[in-house]
């Protein structure tokens, strides 16, 4: 297995277009595919800028996945949590858990996407 391996969480909005705009202002992605018609989001890939991404798109008819819409909860490492925290805030993010160091070593928080998506991010990338 290669160690620069990605993961790419894949997601369904009802609103692709605003959930993009969204993500790179709240959280600092940034959108490098974007493919569709009008308000129609075929396929996007954002990217993360530490590493990986997400890729998603609007609601198809097509979807062999059956991906529900504005659903899912996704976890990022950041090692910049409080900024970002203070990022999302003030993009509109709900905030689900306040920014707090965790026993187990992280520090982090999540908050909810005004689609419904939760996003957490911590410091904690695996053991």
């Amino acid at each position: 297995m290669s160690d620069n391996a990605m993961v790419w969480p894949c997601l369904t909005y009802t609103d692709a277009p605003s959930a993009i705009a969204f993500l790179q202002e709240a959280f600092g992605f940034t959108a490098t595919a974007v493919h569709g018609t009008g308000e129609v989001v075929t396929h996007a890939e954002l990217r993360w800028p530490p590493g990986g991404g997400v890729m998603l798109g609007s609601p198809r008819p097509d979807n062999v996945h059956d991906i529900p819409a504005d659903q899912g909860l996704v976890y990022l490492v950041t090692d910049q949590p409080d900024a970002l925290y203070a990022r999302a805030v003030a993009a509109g993010a709900t905030v689900l858990r306040e920014l707090r160091d965790e026993d187990y070593g992280s520090r982090g928080f999540s908050v909810r996407d005004p689609h419904g998506v939760i996003w957490s991010f911590g410091t904690y990338s695996g053991e």
